[in-house]
C-alpha cells in the first residue's frame, strides 16, 4: 500500500500489457493463480467493509488506517461535496457541501469534559474535523475523525461499553461542533447542539461523530441522538427538521470514504 507524502492542512484545506502466449498447462496454472489471487484479494476488501475478522489480513488495514490522518488528502478524508442519496427524512435526497476544515490536532479542548473521559482509555494520535451544510444552508453539521492510540481489543472494548451503557445517547456525552468563521457555521457553538452521533469501529482505529444543528444560531433545549431523532413518529423539533438525519447521513458517508481510503489500490493515490 503506497500514501502521498504526509501533509498537514488548515482550515481553508490548501492542502505494459502482457506480450506472449502461454499454452497448455502453463494458461491453465497461471488462471488458476489470477483467480486464487483475486479471490484472496477480494475476501480481504471485504473483511475490511464488513468488519469480520480477517486475521493477519484485517490487522494489516488496521494498522494502515492508523496512518492515514497524514498520508491522505483532505479532499478524500472530507470530501468537497457529499451526495446523500434517500439521507433525508422519508427518503428525501440531500446534497451537503463542506464549508470549513480545521487544522489537524491533538483532542485537548475538543470535546466536553464527560466525552473527553469517556473516550481516555483509546488515547488521541490526531483529531481531525470539518463543517458541512445543506443546499438551502439552513443546517450545519461538524463531523470528526478521532484517530487514537489503541489497538484492536481497545477499541472493541470501547465500542461494548458505548452500546451496553448507551453512552452515544447521551446529550452530556455529545461532541461539540466547529465553528469557523464567515461560514454559515460561525454561530454553532455548544448551545447550537440539536442532533448527533458518535461511532466507535472496531476494524480501524478510529471514533467516527457529527454533530448538527441550524444554521440560524437558535438555541436547542432538548437535543436528541440521531437514532432516536430519525425513528418514525418522533415529533421533537431536531426530528422534525430531519437534523438527525444530517448528521447520521454525513458520519455515513465519511466513514465510507474512510474505508475506501485503506481499501483503494495504490494506483488510486495522488502522487
Amino acid at each position: 500500500m503506497s500514501f502521498g507524502e504526509p501533509e498537514g492542512y488548515d482550515e481553508r484545506a490548501r492542502a505494459r500489457p502482457l506480450l506472449g502466449r502461454v499454452r497448455g498447462r502453463t494458461a491453465a496454472v497461471a488462471a488458476c493463480l489470477v483467480l486464487g489471487l483475486g479471490l484472496i484479494g477480494g475476501a480481504a476488501t471485504g473483511s475490511w467493509l464488513v468488519g469480520d475478522d480477517g486475521g493477519e489480513g484485517a490487522q494489516g488495514t488496521f494498522v494502515a488506517a492508523r496512518g492515514l490522518w497524514h498520508s491522505v488528502p483532505v479532499d478524500q478524508l472530507f470530501p468537497p461535496t457529499l451526495q446523500g442519496l434517500g439521507a433525508g427524512p422519508g427518503g428525501a435526497d440531500r446534497t451537503w457541501t463542506r464549508i470549513a476544515v480545521a487544522p489537524d490536532s491533538g483532542c485537548k479542548g475538543a470535546f466536553d469534559p464527560l466525552l473527553s473521559k469517556a473516550l481516555a482509555p483509546v488515547g488521541c494520535q490526531r483529531l481531525l474535523r470539518a463543517s458541512y451544510t445543506d443546499a438551502t444552508e439552513s443546517f450545519v453539521t461538524t463531523v470528526g475523525l478521532l484517530f487514537t492510540e489503541a489497538d484492536a481489543p481497545a477499541m472493541t472494548a470501547l465500542a461494548k461499553q458505548f452500546r451496553s451503557e448507551s453512552l452515544g445517547n447521551r446529550t452530556d456525552l455529545m461532541p461539540r461542533p466547529y465553528a469557523a468563521k464567515d461560514t454559515p457555521a460561525a454561530r454553532f457553538g455548544p448551545q447550537q447542539r440539536a442532533s448527533w452521533t458518535v461511532s466507535v469501529l472496531t476494524d480501524a482505529p478510529v471514533v467516527v461523530y457529527a454533530v448538527s444543528g441550524w444554521a440560524d444560531g437558535r438555541t436547542v433545549d432538548a437535543p436528541q441522538p440521531a437514532a432516536q431523532a430519525m425513528q418514525s413518529g418522533a415529533t421533537t423539533a431536531p426530528a422534525q427538521a430531519g437534523l438527525g438525519n444530517e448528521a447520521q447521513g454525513i458520519a455515513d458517508r465519511i466513514e465510507r470514504a474512510l474505508r475506501k481510503d485503506v481499501t483503494s489500490p495504490p494506483t488510486e493515490r495522488p502522487s
